[in-house]
């Protein structure tokens, strides 16, 4: 039998879904440094951003390992729990993604095959194909699907990363379940060598349009602050990292004007490698 408070996490799933926006357990994960600024994507810093905008993956050149918990207002039923690695070779890079959203009576897993290719001096672009399975208590309610994302990522200039990604474009009436579509166009600023700024838009299927803006400081050696504002549920979040040679700990925090505080904390391990001289960060 389903307790109270269970029953009270299947109505938040199925009647609120706009509730679980911004860290949607459809799409990757933007690790808890993408949670600390807004939740952006397209044009984010890092590990876990490789993931949400595959062209990223393209500016990796290291070896590297993360897990990424991702707790949903203090409900341990609406957590998300992701593991990653990222295989780089040549001029490409290779990721593998795991993740897994909800608890015994509803759940949703996702395994993402993805690549990187740096295209020109001042272009890549990736994709990532996903697989998704959703189990429920009622075994007649259980599916799967099939579908992917790709990004594009352009530096007009030294400082400048102007990014695109478009997840599942395939219509849903090739499927049995429906499966939203999204499309995020963003921009980010590397001021100096401490301060990265971005600002991104995103249009997703049964949504209003939602408009995210962050920042990354390094305020002291290895020693990062975050902050960042979306508009959807009027969310204001911010984070910290910190790396100790090889091992990034990163933590965030966003808010929700009506169900309280998401947590986010991220462990990234990285073997250095060849640094693409393109690179505006290091797995962060």
């Amino acid at each position: 039998m389903f307790s109270l408070r269970k029953t009270s996490v299947l109505l938040l799933l199925f009647s609120f879904p706009l509730a679980l926006s911004g860290e949607d357990p459809l799409w990757s994960s933007s690790g808890a440094a993408g949670t600390g600024m807004g939740s952006l994507s397209a044009t984010g810093r890092g590990f876990w951003s490789s993931f949400s905008n595959q062209a990223l993956l393209a500016q990796n050149r290291q070896y590297a390992a993360g897990i990424n918990c991702l707790n949903r207002f203090n409900i341990a039923e609406l957590g998300t729990y992701s593991a990653g690695l990222i295989l780089p070779a040549g001029k490409n890079s290779a990721g593998i993604l795991f993740s897994r959203f909800g608890y015994s009576e509803y759940s949703r897993e996702k395994i993402g095959l993805a690549s990187g290719l740096q295209l020109s001096e001042k272009i890549s672009a990736g994709i990532q194909i996903d697989y998704f399975a959703v189990r429920t208590s009622n075994k007649y309610a259980n599916y799967q699907s099939l579908t992917f994302e790709a990004g594009i990522l352009i530096h007009p200039s030294d400082n400048i990363t102007a990014g695109i990604h478009l997840f599942n474009p395939v219509p849903n009436s090739l499927r049995k379940s429906f499966l939203p579509s999204s499309l995020t166009a963003g921009v980010g600023i590397e001021l100096n060598r401490s301060l990265f700024t971005a600002a991104e838009v995103t249009m997703s299927s049964g949504k209003p349009l939602a408009i995210r803006m962050g920042f990354d400081y390094e305020a002291a050696a290895n020693l990062h602050i975050r902050g960042g504002f979306t508009t959807e549920n009027t969310s204001f979040s911010f984070g910290t990292g910190f790396r100790m040679n090889a091992v990034m700990i990163d933590i965030g925090f966003a808010t929700h004007e009506r169900l309280g505080v998401t947590t986010a904390v991220s462990l990234t391990y990285s073997i250095r490698g060849k640094r693409n001289p393109l690179e505006m960060t290091s797995l962060k």
